[in-house]
């Protein structure tokens, strides 16, 4: 009776450490998928901007080229937050040419006290990397100074100089994916 008491204990520790790894992956997950979220957003009005004051600029923000000054680290460490974690690292990498975040959390969260030694109260860390990938592109011939038409993934698109309120969404324009 006392070994199957013991295995049973054994099995809830293991399972306490299992759900704290888990809950830190997913805060992980969470906040570089937030990082990168607002990195699209401000390709999304970089994208808009571009193509309302005329030009070919607007082509670099369809490509996720630009230049990005918002605060992706910043919004990652609010979802690290939302999930019971703290946000140690947050850094802006490129992998295959997209744009990303790699994060690392560890959670507040911890396995609670059991019986088996070195066990208790212990925390997890975890990594993830999201990066923003462009789904469209523009067929250049169709191109003119009033409007551009862009293809998403296979649904074509028009906009034009004064469609800020354009039925293309960011999502349209860029994925963000979880990369590791």
């Amino acid at each position: 009776m006392a070994g199957l008491l013991f295995v049973a204990f054994a099995f809830f520790a293991v399972a306490q450490a299992g759900l704290v790894r888990n809950g830190g992956q997913s805060a992980a997950d969470a906040a570089a998928l937030a990082a990168a979220q607002d990195d699209r957003a401000q390709f999304y009005d970089g994208f808009l901007d571009a193509v309302s004051e005329g030009g070919d600029g607007w082509r670099d923000w369809l490509e996720g080229i630009g230049p990005l000054d918002g605060d992706g680290c910043g919004e990652a460490s609010r979802f690290a937050a939302r999930n019971r974690s703290d946000l140690l690292d947050c850094e802006q990498i490129t992998r295959h040419g997209d744009p990303g975040y790699t994060v690392r959390v560890r959670t507040r969260f911890d396995t609670g006290d059991t019986f088996l030694p070195g066990a208790d109260h212990r925390k997890a860390t975890a990594t993830a990397t999201a990066v923003l990938r462009p789904r469209c592109s523009s067929d250049e011939e169709g191109d003119d100074a009033d409007e551009i038409g862009i293809t998403c993934e296979d649904e074509e698109f028009t906009v034009g100089p004064d469609d800020q309120d354009t039925d293309v969404r960011p999502s349209d324009l860029f994925a963000v994916v979880l990369v590791d």
